[in-house]
């Protein structure tokens, strides 16, 4: 189960999303407790990112272990050392394996074994034939034995109604006693899997107010660049702050979106216009650096920004049309001097990112015809 177990790492400017469990790893005969990070990619991180293929050998071998020897040697880095005395466990690597592949699932939207046996049971009750109910046991089986109770998110009942159901009269339940289920209690199974079924039916639609989710669109990297003239066909060099591309701001013309930022980040006029001159942003940068700076401009600085790049598209059409091609693509920018501007391989907040994001949906906005409060 992820909850609130969220997590990412980023791959080739694409964030992955992932979650984490605890994990004991062996290793040289001592036992770790560390955290197990799986990915949406299907690549497990266990001291070292693996494919699924080579975690199921980890599990295997007994190196992302399941089982504790009596006086085994364990330790959590930085906080305790001890000997297991009577350990216990409930999990082999059969079934953390089986968990890994549904959190997989989960992370990807996809049904996970509990969803893949609802739907089965489904099969059963609009076809209650054999075939059906051998296929829905099957799929109930699949489910990671740890996961079995909550399949159909009824604490007091569990899954004793899914088992009845699957196993039907005669059958045998997998845990809730050793006699076979009589009719009774089938009848019962079915009494409560319509009633589910009504329910279901009768909760209000839920149809999403504001349209479909797409959290994890494929992101565009605006890598670090040193452009010096303006090119015919830029690409996405030209989304940069540093590209060549004059910004008009309150009847002054600065050589681009960073001049512009760094001079009116500056306190003393004669400095500011010595930053506007400068012959190139990083030139623009290093004097600001020299000077004194507005008060109050790191709470300012994101509204400037702000301002700066809707001037810059409003002011390019050309430019505007590159932004507008991106689509919804997660922009990550980088940004050398800054990690607060700069994505910067996950470190920094990339705020120069998501302000390209803002403006490009408003371009969006105004191009489809919809009005903008203020």
């Amino acid at each position: 189960m992820i909850g609130e177990r969220i997590t990412h790492r980023t791959a080739d400017g694409v964030r992955i999303p992932g979650t984490w469990r605890h994990a004991f790893i062996c290793n040289g005969g001592r036992f770790f407790l560390t955290d197990l990070f799986i990915f949406a990619d299907g690549l497990v991180d266990c001291w070292g990112l693996v494919t699924l293929d080579e975690f199921e050998e980890k599990l295997r071998s007994g190196w992302v272990a399941t089982s504790f020897p009596e006086g085994a040697d364990a330790s959590a880095h930085g906080l305790a050392d001890w000997k297991f005395a009577g350990p216990y466990t409930w999990v082999t690597p059969e079934l953390l394996l089986a968990e890994v592949w549904d959190t997989i699932d989960q992370l990807n939207g996809r049904p996970d074994s509990t969803a893949r046996c609802l739907a089965a049971v489904d099969v059963f009750l609009a076809d209650r034939t054999e075939e059906n109910r051998a296929a829905a046991r099957a799929a109930y089986l699949a489910i990671p034995e740890t996961q079995r109770h909550y399949a159909l998110g009824d604490m007091d009942s569990k899954d004793w109604p899914l088992q009845a159901l699957v196993a039907g009269p005669g059958g045998e339940l997998e845990s809730w006693s050793d006699e076979p289920v009589t009719q009774e209690d089938y009848d019962e199974a079915l009494a409560y899997f319509e009633e589910r079924a009504r329910s279901i039916a009768e909760r209000p639609s839920r149809v999403p107010a504001d349209g479909p989710a797409t959290p994890y669109a494929p992101g565009i990297h605006l890598y670090q660049t040193y452009p010096r003239d303006r090119e015919s066909d830029p690409g996405t060099k030209a989304l940069r702050n540093d590209y060549p591309a004059p910004v008009d701001a309150d009847g002054v013309t600065y050589p681009s979106v960073a001049h512009a930022y760094w001079a009116l980040s500056v306190a003393d006029d004669d400095a500011r216009a010595a930053v506007m001159a400068a012959g190139n942003p990083y030139a623009a940068q290093r004097l600001a650096a020299e000077a004194t700076r507005r008060a109050g401009w790191e709470h300012a600085r994101t509204a400037v920004m702000t301002g700066l790049l809707r001037a810059k598209y409003t002011q390019h059409p050309d430019l505007a049309e590159i932004l507008l091609a991106t689509g919804d693509a997660t922009l990550i920018y980088d940004d050398a001097a800054s990690g607060f501007w700069g994505d910067n391989g996950g470190r920094g907040r990339n705020w120069t990112g998501r302000l390209l994001e803002l403006v490009r949906s408003e371009l969006q906005a105004h191009r489809a015809g919809v009005p903008l409060p203020g």
